[in-house]
């Protein structure tokens, strides 16, 4: 069995090798050559912390596994990350344990590489203003992998504290684009591409900001009960997901669906658009909203990915189990 640490994570996995591994395998999903085992996740009545569980299996890429962990909102306290994660990869021929592997870096990077993947089949060709909901740890991943995919020439960006958006600026700065702070409605209505990457349970954008030609990455809700943006939003804009099961359940479209402002039929997988079964975008006026829910094979995708290279450079600890 290898064992691959989380300080190890950063030198081995860079955001194109994310991208292509989430854009893969949310392909391989549409196609019907992986799937998703049902999500857990509660809370669990400690510390504030918000536990569970996300696994599949890829037949095709035979990644086989699951990733366990959750969101402490004490830890930012204790010097951690709120998100704590690991991946647990198993051989899909034995079923013995293949590696162990941190996933606080690789959950940040899957996340935003998923946005990403939303916005090189979804957004607008010429999008020029890239806004950004929420300034947390996530939002610069977001950032960094949203300019891989459009030529932004600018970046504006909204958060409940204002002094935080010192980081959305900061990131900016670092990626040669200049950046301002702005209210919603500014956003809303200057912003080409949206990335809402918030923890929130409240709608913050609502449906009636929001310009024709707009494309949405609904980023942060990922359990029952919370909420980025107004439900009535869903109902003007065509929906795509990473999976319909857990976008229904636990994603963006839950109010859409409990309000019956849409269906599940109406809701796309992105991994379709990829595969060339579904047009995506066919109108410059077009909304197009991607709930982004997280699904256990990005996790699985990313992690094989870094086994692979840590064996290959020799870094992977090997350890009989």
């Amino acid at each position: 069995m290898y064992i691959v640490p989380e300080k190890d994570i950063a030198a081995l996995m860079t955001q194109e090798a994310a991208f292509d591994a989430v854009e893969g395998v949310f392909a391989a999903m549409a196609s019907r050559d992986a799937y998703n085992f049902p999500v857990i996740r509660e809370d669990i009545g400690h510390a504030g912390a918000l536990y569970g569980f996300k696994s599949g299996f890829d037949r095709k890429g035979l990644a086989l596994g699951l990733k366990s962990g959750g969101y402490w909102p004490g830890n930012v306290d204790k010097g951690l990350t709120n998100h704590q994660s690991t991946v647990f990869l198993f051989d899909a021929d034995t079923g013995q344990c293949r590696a162990v592997v941190g996933g606080n870096l690789l959950t940040a990077l899957r996340t935003a590489a998923a946005s990403a993947v939303s916005i090189k089949h979804l957004a607008r060709d010429d999008a020029k203003v890239l806004g950004m909901i929420g300034a947390g740890h996530q939002s610069v991943f977001q950032m960094q992998a949203a300019v891989r995919q459009r030529r932004f020439e600018k970046v504006i960006g909204w958060n409940r504290s204002p002094e935080k958006l010192d980081r959305l600026a900061d990131c900016a700065d670092a990626l040669g684009l200049p950046f301002e702070a702005v209210d919603l409605q500014t956003l809303a209505t200057q912003a080409d591409v949206i990335i809402s990457i918030a923890s929130s349970h409240a709608a913050i954008l609502e449906s009636e900001m929001v310009t024709p030609g707009t494309h949405i990455a609904c980023m942060g809700t990922d359990t029952k009960g919370k909420q980025e943006v107004e439900a009535a939003l869903l109902a003007r804009a065509t929906v795509f997901t990473d999976e319909i099961a857990q976008s229904v359940g636990i994603g963006e479209a839950q109010h859409a669906i409990a309000a019956d402002l849409i269906a599940k039929e109406d809701i796309v997988e992105i991994g379709a658009v990829i595969n060339g079964n579904h047009p995506g975008r066919s109108r410059a006026d077009q909304i197009t909203l991607f709930d982004g829910t997280g699904v256990g094979l990005q996790d699985l995708a990313v992690a094989s990915s870094v086994v692979d290279l840590a064996v290959e450079k020799g870094v992977a600890i090997e350890v009989a189990f």
